[in-house]
């Protein structure tokens, strides 16, 4: 099998894992990442290790957990000694370069993100499509063609969604375009490349023409049950008002059925508009002759409300649809298993080891996840597998006093807000779309405080590995 592949990963911004259609969305319209799931190995159960961005990406991206990271809140700098596995890849030789979001450090009140030792040699930062900085990259491609991103918005639908720029000018179509330069400029070497768009995150501003796919008649609505509420945390029932618990921002109460199903069709049409432009970087990995040793990723940083429990966009809460992003992957030349769909648990801390391993470059020490490539090869799920998968939320980005950590297996999730007694247990085999908190219920306290000590045990057990112990004293 060939060394070193080159590796395209392609990271979208708040995507769930049911939006497209090979995943079991009938309502879907992606017909080029259906074909990827075909081409490639996917995940049912690949779970994020934050509900918000910085920390999940944090994570991701060095294989360790939020609290070992110290990047645990939006807003937060990532220490300049943790080691992206963008910058092993650069050291290792590798071209890299990236179009869109990092999200590493603060972006807010004007100031642009401050850049670790990324790695990246070609860096086209564009954190969101609006044109906060001179420095956004987007921005600055608008006006190479004479555009100006607040002139291309479209007309409100309601005060939920509206259309945004049209998709020759979209930041998610010039990502894209960025990508498919780098794909042609670096043929023949080595290379490493992270697509970042900002779609499908808030606001849902989709193209005019991409909307116009979607019927809201016959989209669903939320995932609720009426009485869900007398169980739930004190965060949830503030969201349940207004998104991110920020009065002014977007009014959840006052949504009417035909204002959710609106939302869900226009944050379908911008799923579409990625697997357009999904499906134009992988025709020019094709044309370039690349495509047969380019391990390609699909995955997304964390999952969006959408409406499910009455809350939309994300917070300090756990539910699958937060955390559970679609994942697939394809390298033909590596033997990577076509159209194998693996059931088992999976944390994004995974992904950057399985990379060294297919690039047979060290997995340095303090990485926390391990490869899957094993897997991705064809090994029986019982060896690559997580028994239980693990997530933070620390004042992560609204409620400043939400401290959660959670641990979900197969068959339960426990849910710990600290220092407020309050939390949420479920049983999945019995309420699969997490109605029913349990935390307070009599008849299930010995299994919840089973479930309660596996949590505390993860939270030890993921404490940073660094320093090495050098000696017996």
């Amino acid at each position: 099998m060939p060394s070193r592949p080159n590796i395209l990963w392609i990271c979208t911004d708040q995507q769930r894992y049911d939006t497209l259609r090979a995943l079991g969305n009938p309502l879907a319209q992606t017909p080029n990442l259906d074909r990827f799931v075909g081409e490639g190995t996917s995940f049912a159960n690949a779970f994020c290790q934050s509900p918000v961005c910085a920390p999940s990406r944090a994570s991701f991206l060095t294989g360790r957990y939020p609290r070992t990271t110290r990047c645990r809140q939006n807003g937060q700098a990532i220490p300049p000694d943790e080691l992206l596995v963008s910058t092993i890849f650069n050291r290792a030789g590798y071209r890299c370069g990236l179009a869109g979001k990092l999200h590493l450090a603060s972006c807010s009140d004007g100031k642009v993100e401050k850049r670790t030792d990324d790695g990246y040699d070609d860096f086209s930062w564009s954190h969101h499509p609006q044109p906060d900085w001179e420095e956004n990259a987007y921005t600055q491609w608008l006006k190479s063609k004479e555009q100006d991103w607040h002139a291309l918005q479209g007309k409100e639908i309601s005060p939920f969604v509206k259309e945004g720029p049209p998709a020759e000018f979209h930041q998610t179509t010039w990502c894209a375009e960025k990508t498919v330069e780098f794909i042609q400029e670096n043929q023949g070497k080595n290379w490493f490349f992270s697509f970042n768009c900002f779609d499908p995150h808030h606001p849902f501003d989709p193209p005019k023409d991409y909307l116009e796919r979607f019927d809201p008649d016959k989209m669903p609505l939320p995932s609720e049950h009426p009485d869900e509420t007398e169980t739930k945390p004190s965060f949830q029932l503030l969201d349940r008002i207004w998104a991110h618990n920020n009065p002014g921002e977007f009014h959840t109460e006052a949504m009417s059925d035909q204002d959710r199903r609106q939302v869900c069709a226009a944050y379908y049409a911008m799923v579409t508009l990625i697997d357009d432009q999904v499906g134009r970087i992988l025709r020019a990995l094709e044309e370039s002759g690349q495509a047969e040793n380019t391990l390609v990723v699909f995955m997304s940083d964390h999952g969006e409300m959408l409406g499910d429990h009455g809350i939309y966009f994300k917070g300090p809460h756990f539910y699958d649809c937060q955390l559970r992003i679609p994942l697939i992957m394809r390298w033909p030349a590596g033997g990577i298993v076509s159209n194998r769909r693996v059931e088992g648990l999976i944390e994004l801390v995974d992904l950057a080891p399985t990379f060294l391993a297919a690039a047979n470059l060290e997995i340095p020490e303090q990485m926390q996840g391990r490869s899957i490539l094993p897997l991705l090869r064809g090994a029986a799920e019982s060896e690559g597998c997580r028994q239980q998968v693990f997530s933070e939320y620390y004042n992560a980005w609204t409620h400043s006093d939400a401290y959660g950590t959670m641990l979900r297996t197969e068959e339960e999730k426990i849910v710990v807000y600290h220092g407020t007694q309050q939390g949420e247990f479920y049983d999945l085999r019995k309420d699969p779309e997490e109605f029913f908190n349990l935390w307070d219920d009599p008849d299930s306290q010995e299994r919840k405080n089973e479930m309660l000590l596996r949590c505390f045990d993860a939270s030890v057990f993921t404490m940073d590995p660094h320093p090495p112990r050098l000696g017996p004293f």
